[in-house]
């Protein structure tokens, strides 16, 4: 078997050495070099040509997002970042996903070389993962999100409403239909893609990312000031409403249940499922059990299987469901198993999902009734 190889490039002497010492201890991984700075690194991948990288954020002379812009660009290779677990870090992070990384990992602030040795099982599946994704090449850097202007500020008065306005398009459909979404690997980028594309009438969208605690705040900040849509953290019995979009917390368990004739958030501490808390299956099982027929479920890129049997859960519930295409994936692993278990009605490019959402809103018409 030919060994997946890697260079790591952090400033720390001390990460780049357990990052190594993680990588050569797995039989088919090969650290082939390491680089303290974003130049030195620039060399190492001309020179060696590895199959993945790992890349620190803070580091001197070049900052680590300006190395990635430029990488993607020029020569454009999974990339994994290793970002410290800070409200900073996790914006940071989330740009860097923006910018064509594949994934991350939050070292911990304080005893990294502990804390590395922890999460080596992490760290070592994620660059597997990373060295197969499809790539692409970028022509130019996305633009990075507007930072929210400070409530109550002039500035933000002359920038933006406090409240999204909220048109009437889908009426009583919206309060009817919820769209339930799962995603991993290369989802961030997958789920704006989506999100952005829908109304702020929309039905209420509930998401599942894999992602640790610590960053699912900022990036459902994120989704926010980008979309028409209401984006949060998903917080437990809050109810479930129209143009609203509710991100799993990292770490927790995010599920719908009925309370009387409304739909509610569950969130819990509840065990991991297939190896993820956040899990797809969790949130998919709930909405078959508890929305039904009047649920459209979504199965975004990621690595695993995470929600394929739930999602057939949804199908044989009377949910409509639709899957992302392997070209437009950056891993196609769980819409592929979604396929292969007979749960998608439909496979399509990331571009045209949220219009096909939409036109499957719009053929249920306003008189839908309950399950």
């Amino acid at each position: 078997m030919e060994k997946i190889r890697v260079v790591v490039v952090d400033d720390s002497a001390l990460v780049r050495t357990m990052l190594a010492a993680i990588v050569d201890a797995q039989p088919d991984m090969q650290c082939i070099g390491t680089a303290a700075d974003p130049y030195a690194a620039r060399e190492t991948i001309r020179t060696l040509n590895p199959d993945v990288i790992t890349l620190d954020v803070e580091m001197p002379r070049m900052d680590g997002l300006d190395f990635l812009e430029k990488l993607m660009r020029l020569r454009p290779m999974p990339v994994v970042m290793v970002s410290t677990l800070t409200e900073r870090g996790a914006e940071t992070t989330l740009r860097a996903l923006e910018l064509g990384a594949v994934d991350f990992v939050a070292k911990p602030r304080i005893g990294v070389a502990q804390g590395l040795q922890e999460l080596s099982t992490e760290i070592v599946d994620k660059l597997r993962i990373a060295a197969r994704a499809r790539i692409a090449r970028r022509a130019s850097p996305p633009p990075a999100p507007a930072p929210a202007p400070a409530r109550g500020s002039v500035a933000a008065a002359a920038q933006a409403p406090l409240v999204k306005p909220v048109p009437v398009a889908f009426s009583r459909a919206s309060t009817e239909k919820i769209i339930a979404i799962g995603s991993s690997t290369g989802g961030t980028e997958a789920l704006r893609e989506v999100l952005t594309g829908l109304p702020a009438d929309c039905p209420a969208v509930l998401i599942t990312q894999h992602m640790p605690p610590g960053f699912t705040k900022s990036f459902a900040d994120r989704l926010n000031s980008l979309c028409r849509m209401h984006v949060k953290e998903a917080e437990d019995g809050e109810r479930v409403l129209p143009g609203h979009a509710y991100v799993a917390p990292g770490g927790r368990q995010l599920a719908v249940a009925r309370s009387g004739a409304n739909y509610v958030v569950r969130v819990d501490d509840g065990p991991p499922v297939n190896r993820h808390r956040p899990s797809v299956e969790v949130l998919f099982r709930s909405v078959a059990q508890h929305v039904g027929r009047n649920a459209i479920g979504v199965m975004l890129t990621g690595m695993g299987r995470d929600g394929a049997d739930a999602m057939l859960e949804m199908r044989e519930a009377g949910a409509y469901n639709v899957s992302q295409d392997e070209a437009s994936c950056v891993v196609y692993g769980m819409p592929r198993e979604a396929v292969a278990v007979g749960a998608v009605h439909e496979v399509l490019p990331l571009t045209r999902i949220a219009e096909h959402l939409l036109a499957q809103v719009r053929a249920a018409g306003p008189a839908l009734s309950r399950v």
